[in-house]
């Protein structure tokens, strides 16, 4: 009998909570790497801002912004249930807000989603087909789902991956996936790259 949402976000909860700071902190690291070398060349990139234990972006943001190539951040919306965008300069101007995500409030620079050319999206669980498991609000999946032909990239710890998850009609696939053991590719990538493993 198949798991429901509800039962994989709880094993995946376990799975990921498992881990010691300094496994995450050291996967973490592993992934951005593979991500900066993934987006040599590609901006302005989407970048979620981290929270534990989720996979830690700093550095992936860190690396992008040292290269010059510009970071947008999403805003999440609880009234409309929805993000709205904004260009990253400075990290430090990020402080803790809508569910314990950091966000640059109070110094917003409005940014567009038809210029973002990549977006780095996190997730709970994943398969092997790109399939994304959120935490349960859609924010991501509406998101995606009005601004489409983005490139979607999905980062996870690979003790995230299941083997099938459910998929309903509103759920988006993401064109890859990449974890510390290396970059999980679905049929047709958007992306032509010899930096997989």
């Amino acid at each position: 009998m198949k798991k429901t949402k509800q039962e994989i976000r709880a094993e995946v909860k376990r799975r990921r909570q498992a881990l010691t700071p300094e496994e995450r902190e050291e996967k973490s690291r592993r992934i951005c790497g593979a991500l900066l070398d993934l987006l040599d060349g590609t901006g302005p990139v989407m970048a979620y801002v981290a929270k534990p234990p989720e996979v830690d972006t700093a550095a992936l943001i860190a690396g992008l912004l040292a290269r010059g190539t510009r970071v947008i951040v999403p805003i999440i919306e609880r009234e409309t249930v929805s993000l709205r965008l904004s260009y990253l300069e400075d990290p430090s101007v990020l402080v803790e807000s809508t569910f314990h995500v950091p966000e640059p409030t109070g110094h917003e620079i409005p940014a567009r989603p038809d210029e973002v050319k990549a977006a780095i999206i996190p997730l709970l669980a994943f398969d092997s087909e790109g399939n994304r498991l959120g935490y349960g609000a859609g924010y991501y999946d509406r998101f995606l789902a009005a601004h489409p032909g983005m490139k979607t990239i999905g980062v996870a710890f690979a003790c995230q991956e299941m083997p099938d998850l459910p998929g309903e009609s509103t759920d988006i696939q993401m064109d890859m996936i990449v974890t510390e053991s290396g970059i999980v590719r679905v049929p047709s990538p958007p992306f032509e790259t010899t930096h997989a493993k």
